[in-house]
C-alpha cells in the first residue's frame, strides 16, 4: 500500500468520525441545523475518499472519476450550506447550483485532457477552489468578527488557495499519472491528500469548536431562561441584579428595581383555564419587553411574578416606567378572552443611591409591592430607606 493511501484510509477513517459527530449533534439537539449540513458534507467526502479507493481497480475509471470528483463538489456546497445557517446568512443556493452544473461538466471535459497539461489541472481544480472561496465568503458575511470566526474564514480561504497550487505541485512531483488508475501511487497523490488532510482537519475542528460553544450556551441560557415567557427565570434575573451593582460599585448612578404581581392571577386560571393564563403571562411578557426598548434587566421570578432592574434610573423615571407598564397593561386585549375582559398589575419600587445588596433591594422593592397589594392593587408604591429599615410610602397612581 502507498503513502498516499495510508493517508487515503486515515482521511475515510477521520470522513466517518466527523460525519458521526455531527450528526450525533445534529439529532441531540434539533436546532442546531448547521450540524445536520455538516455530516452531510462529510459524508460525501467519504463517498469521495471510497470512490478515490475504487478507481485504481476499475479498467474505465473516467466515469467513476468524475462521480467521485462531483461527490467532493457536494461536500463543499453542503459545507457552505451549513456555513451559512451557523452564520445566519442567506445560503448563495443559485452559486451553488450553477457552481455544481458547472463542475460536473468541467470534470467531463477534464478527463479526456491529458493529465500532466497545466489548463487541465488549473480547470480540474477551479471548482474545489470556488466552493471553499465561497465558505470564506459566507463566515466574513456573518456579523460575528471573533477570533474563532476570522480562523475559520482564514482556513477555508487557505484551503481554496491550496487548491491552485496542486498544479505547480504535481509538475514539481512528477504529474498525477497517466491514469486515474495510477493517480493513487504518485509523489503528488502523497502531497494532495497529506495537506488536504491539514485543511479538512482545521476546519473540521473549528467547525466543531464552534457548535460546541453555540450547544454550550444555549444550555446556559435555558438554565437562567423561564421557557413560557422567554424572560429570564430568578435565577439569571438575581445573578444579572447582582452584576449590575458590582459593576455600579458603592457610589455609581441611581439603579431602580421593580417589584410586579398580577393581580388575582390564581382566579384567572380558575375561571379561563392554565392555558389562558398562560397567554396573559405571554402578554404581560410581551407588555415589559417593549416598554424596556432592550435597555433594562426583565425576568419572571415568580409565577405572576416579574421584576425589572433599570440602570441609571431614578426614583421617579422608574415610577413613570412603573406607571407606563401599568396603564398598558389594563388596556390591553390578551387573545382567547372575552371583549372587553382586562387585567390589572400592581408595582413596587425600590431605589439604590447607595451601597446595597442585592437581597436588601430586593426586599425593599417586594416590601413596596406588598404595600401596593394592600393599597387595592392596580397601583404603584415606592419604598424609601430610614434608619430603622424599609418604610413603603404611597404615590399616587
Amino acid at each position: 500500500m502507498s503513502g498516499a493511501s495510508v493517508i487515503l484510509f486515515v482521511n475515510l477513517m477521520v470522513g466517518g468520525l466527523l460525519t458521526a459527530f455531527f450528526l450525533v449533534l445534529a439529532l441531540y439537539d434539533r436546532r442546531l441545523v448547521s450540524a445536520r449540513w455538516f455530516a452531510g458534507a462529510y459524508g460525501f467526502g467519504v463517498a469521495y475518499i471510497v470512490g478515490e479507493f475504487i478507481i485504481p481497480f476499475l479498467v474505465d475509471a473516467t466515469p467513476v472519476s468524475i462521480l467521485s470528483s462531483s461527490s467532493m463538489v457536494v461536500a463543499l456546497a453542503l459545507l457552505n450550506i451549513g456555513i451559512a445557517s451557523r452564520y445566519k446568512v442567506r445560503p448563495p443556493l443559485l452559486f451553488l447550483g450553477i457552481a455544481f452544473v458547472l463542475s460536473v461538466g468541467v470534470f467531463a471535459v477534464t478527463a479526456g485532457m491529458p493529465r500532466d497539461s497545466m489548463v487541465r489541472n488549473f480547470l480540474y481544480q477551479t471548482p474545489f477552489f470556488a466552493m471553499q472561496a465561497a465558505g470564506a465568503w459566507i463566515v466574513l458575511s456573518g456579523r460575528s468578527r471573533k477570533l474563532i470566526d476570522l480562523a475559520l474564514a482564514s482556513f477555508l480561504g487557505m484551503t481554496s488557495l491550496h487548491y491552485f497550487s496542486k498544479p505547480f505541485a504535481s509538475i514539481l512531483l512528477g504529474g498525477p499519472g497517466a491514469r486515474p488508475q495510477d493517480y493513487i501511487a504518485t509523489a503528488y497523490a502523497m502531497f494532495s491528500q497529506s495537506m488536504g488532510t491539514v485543511f479538512v482537519l482545521a476546519t473540521a475542528l473549528t467547525l466543531m469548536a464552534l457548535l460546541v460553544s453555540d450547544l454550550l450556551r444555549d444550555v446556559t441560557w435555558r438554565s437562567v431562561t423561564d421557557p413560557l415567557s422567554g424572560l429570564l427565570n430568578r435565577r439569571g434575573f438575581e445573578e444579572k441584579l447582582a452584576e449590575m451593582l458590582a459593576k455600579r460599585g458603592s457610589s455609581g448612578p441611581p439603579l431602580s428595581l421593580v417589584f410586579i404581581d398580577l393581580d388575582r392571577f390564581k382566579s384567572i386560571n380558575d375561571t379561563f383555564g392554565h392555558a389562558a393564563g398562560d397567554r396573559v403571562i405571554e402578554t404581560f411578557a410581551d407588555i415589559l419587553r417593549e416598554a424596556s426598548a432592550g435597555l433594562h434587566v426583565i425576568g419572571r421570578v415568580g409565577g405572576e411574578e416579574y421584576a425589572v432592574a433599570l440602570s441609571h434610573c431614578n426614583a421617579a423615571t422608574a415610577q413613570l416606567f412603573a406607571e407606563s407598564v401599568r396603564a398598558a397593561f389594563g388596556e390591553t386585549q390578551v387573545d382567547g378572552f372575552p371583549e372587553g375582559q382586562r387585567f390589572s398589575a400592581s408595582f413596587g419600587v425600590a431605589t439604590l443611591d447607595g451601597p446595597e445588596t442585592p437581597s436588601a433591594l430586593m426586599e425593599r422593592a417586594d416590601a413596596a409591592l406588598y404595600e401596593a397589594k394592600r393599597a387595592g392593587r392596580n397601583c404603584v408604591r415606592l419604598a424609601s430607606v430610614r434608619a430603622d429599615g424599609p418604610v413603603p410610602l404611597r404615590v399616587v397612581s
